[in-house]
């Protein structure tokens, strides 16, 4: 666990577990595969066994020591929700989240419809507590489907990560939705990002009333190419109290 993140729209990052597996184009050159390949076999290291999928249950109580609030991405470095993971784990995740209600974790998939299946098996009668935001991370228009599986999701902040963004969203359902991140990508082999694409989702959260963040334009380095978009930073965050609101409706 992180007490601070480089990661624009967060505060520190939760990893009870960690490593995965890729499954479409956005994970081709994925960070924390990077990150964590460099000490595989290093003795002693948390990452000595590279990127291999692994189950870390020393980790799961650790939000409860945190006793300031702040904002936890959870699986930084893993899929909460990869087929691999026993129920039984991701329910003691979400029993420590439940718990630690003082802080607010973004929890973010590539598996959007096990999501699905399992919040709405979870939380039949009423959605995710408000201070679990849950997210589907989306890379270009292919993906549309992820959007659908998170907006039948049963909670009440749903977001979406448009990172790294490799081609154009044409197609764009908002409706649920509460939160739009969308950055390009970073690292040796980043793929091109082009504004049209990111006006164009920006424009349509504005239409849809939606939070909207633009993290980076990225490069060779994530800072590479700043965050400015038509001359000035998008950093806005979703009003979680008015969510809960109409959610109560």
């Amino acid at each position: 666990m992180a007490d601070q993140s480089a990661i624009e729209w967060t505060d520190a990052t939760w990893n009870p577990v960690t490593g995965c597996t890729k499954i479409s184009p956005g994970c081709d050159n994925c960070y924390a595969e990077r990150f964590s390949e460099r000490f595989r076999d290093v003795p002693g290291h948390p990452f000595e066994t590279g990127f291999d999928l692994t189950l870390r249950p020393e980790r799961l109580d650790q939000p409860l020591a945190w006793k300031r609030p702040r904002m936890i991405f959870v699986n930084s470095m893993s899929d909460l929700f990869h087929k691999e993971i026993p129920r039984a784990f991701i329910d003691q995740v979400f029993d420590t989240m439940e718990r630690a209600d003082w802080h607010t974790f973004q929890v973010l998939t590539k598996r959007s419809s096990l999501m699905r299946r399992y919040v709405n098996e979870r939380y039949p009668a009423q959605p995710v507590p408000s201070h679990i935001w849950l997210g589907a991370s989306v890379e270009d228009g292919t993906r549309a489907s992820r959007i659908k599986h998170l907006r039948q999701t049963n909670a009440r902040i749903r977001f979406l990560s448009i990172e790294p963004l490799i081609g154009p969203v044409n197609e764009l359902e908002l409706d649920g939705v509460h939160w739009v991140i969308v950055g390009g990508e970073s690292g040796p082999h980043a793929r091109p990002i082009e504004l049209q694409w990111v006006r164009s989702i920006r424009d349509r959260c504005i239409a849809a009333g939606v939070a909207f963040f633009f993290k980076q334009w990225g490069g060779k380095t994530s800072k590479s190419g700043g965050r400015l978009l038509d001359r000035r930073e998008w950093s806005e965050l979703p009003d979680v109290s008015a969510s809960v609101r109409l959610a109560a409706e």
